[in-house]
């Protein structure tokens, strides 16, 4: 599958890997940097969504996503360690989207209302529509975003390319644990400022994230291609 990311805010929270390691499956590693487990909640919108070689279907290959997401490891039977994401929720404003990954990504999709608006300032909400609640009803994340700052790739051994530079998706779908491959380009981040006004996006997991991220930054533009999921476990 070939999918171009647009407008997409990285908004990363240091969290206590103890309440973490209880939401992620034995079977997977928390990866830590500097002793913390991170947590991220990244809306953006989704374009060019297609298998290769096929056009883009008008209302069906572009709509906005949010998921919210930590880093994870998997030792294989050879020993050799893959660091990859782990996504607790990911929700679409597309119920054809959501539906189609479910079943063929084994991921945890969920359909939200859904709007994007602005391009320097981006103005983002989302509102689930069905699927594990909040708090107080439907998991919403409400704000704004801009970038202050060019567009670099992260330094090695950073904090940004340990939180950005992964390059496949685990996913544990009925006690079966599935990778798939995900190929594209360093990530070209911008250092970004935001303003959120609300984001209940963690609560269903029981975690509460501080009012402001520890580390905010931004994507413009990045083309990805995205592999089928290969059972693991």
């Amino acid at each position: 599958m070939t999918q171009t990311w647009n407008d997409l805010l990285f908004a990363h929270y240091a969290v206590d890997p103890a309440a973490v390691r209880k939401l992620v499956p034995d079977v997977l590693t928390l990866h830590l940097y500097n002793g913390a487990a991170w947590i991220s909640v990244t809306p953006f919108w989704i374009g060019n969504m297609r298998p290769p070689g096929i056009p883009s279907v008008p209302g069906i290959s572009q709509f906005p996503e949010l998921n919210v997401r930590t880093y994870v490891t998997y030792r294989d039977k050879d020993g050799r360690e893959k660091p990859g994401v782990y996504f607790f929720s990911l929700d679409a404003g597309n119920l054809s989207a959501v539906w189609g990954a479910r079943v063929f990504f084994r991921l945890p999709y969920w359909h939200a209302s859904m709007k994007v608006e602005g391009k320097d300032e981006v103005v983002y909400r989302s509102k689930r529509i069905h699927g594990p609640k909040a708090n107080d009803g439907m998991p919403e994340f409400r704000g704004r975003y801009w970038a202050v700052g060019p567009a670099r790739r992260a330094k090695p051994g950073s904090l940004p390319e340990f939180l950005a530079e992964r390059y496949c998706l685990y996913a544990w779908n009925r006690k079966k644990l599935y990778r798939a491959e995900i190929h594209h380009l360093p990530w070209p981040l911008q250092m970004a400022e935001c303003d959120i006004e609300m984001n209940t996006m963690c609560e269903p997991l029981g975690l509460q994230l501080h009012a402001k991220p520890d580390l905010t930054q931004v994507c413009r533009r990045l083309k990805v291609l995205v592999w089928p999921p290969e059972r693991l476990l």
